[in-house]
């Protein structure tokens, strides 16, 4: 258990591959929800309780939905070299959205690394942690990291050469306003 997240904490965050976040509604019959997440710069601690991440547009909601719904996350990392380790931040997330004066500041004050195109920019998640923990990590494998892939940012590209400046958008309204369980998510 750590008190907080201090510098040597921070530093073994920075250089993992990815994290993962983890949420669930409060309906026992919803869907728990894990979504991989990266690249590894686009999660910054904030402070010794608080971490944020840049949330781009993507075929689910869930995590986002999930947060309004109730507020819980879990973001867990894992060295996948080195020495085995696994470190889960859970907390009480908030999703601060473009149209929020806060998202300029965070993303001007944090330089978190995004997408190349800025209309894939959907949200920030800021978490405020309640228990800060590793454990062993001896189940996770040894794995080289090769590169990140460059699908996002040429889907986005794409879909703003064919449809304009608001299909980014319009592919939010048409696929991000609920979860599959009908909460409700983005709202545009």
């Amino acid at each position: 258990m750590f008190e907080e997240i201090d510098d040597r904490l921070a530093g073994w965050i920075a250089r993992q591959p990815l994290f993962f976040t983890g949420t669930a509604p409060l309906d026992g019959d919803g869907h728990v929800n894990v979504s991989p997440k990266g690249p590894i710069g686009s999660l910054r601690v904030l402070g010794p309780r608080t971490v944020a991440y840049l949330d781009i547009v993507g075929s689910g909601s869930e995590t986002i939905a999930h947060l309004r719904e109730n507020g819980r996350i879990v973001i867990m990392l894992c060295a996948f070299s080195g020495p085995p380790r696994i470190l889960r931040i859970h907390g009480h997330g908030e999703v601060v959205t473009p149209d929020d004066p806060r998202f300029a500041q965070l993303l001007e004050r944090h330089d978190f690394e995004g997408p190349e195109h800025d209309e894939a920019r959907r949200a920030i998640v800021v978490v405020e942690a309640t228990r800060i923990a590793d454990s062993c990590g001896y189940g996770v494998p040894l794995m080289s990291f090769e590169g990140q892939r460059e699908h996002g940012d040429l889907w986005a590209a794409k879909k703003l050469r064919t449809g304009g400046p608001d299909a980014l958008r319009d592919y939010q309204r048409q696929k991000n306003t609920v979860s599959i369980d009908g909460l409700p998510a983005v709202e545009l």
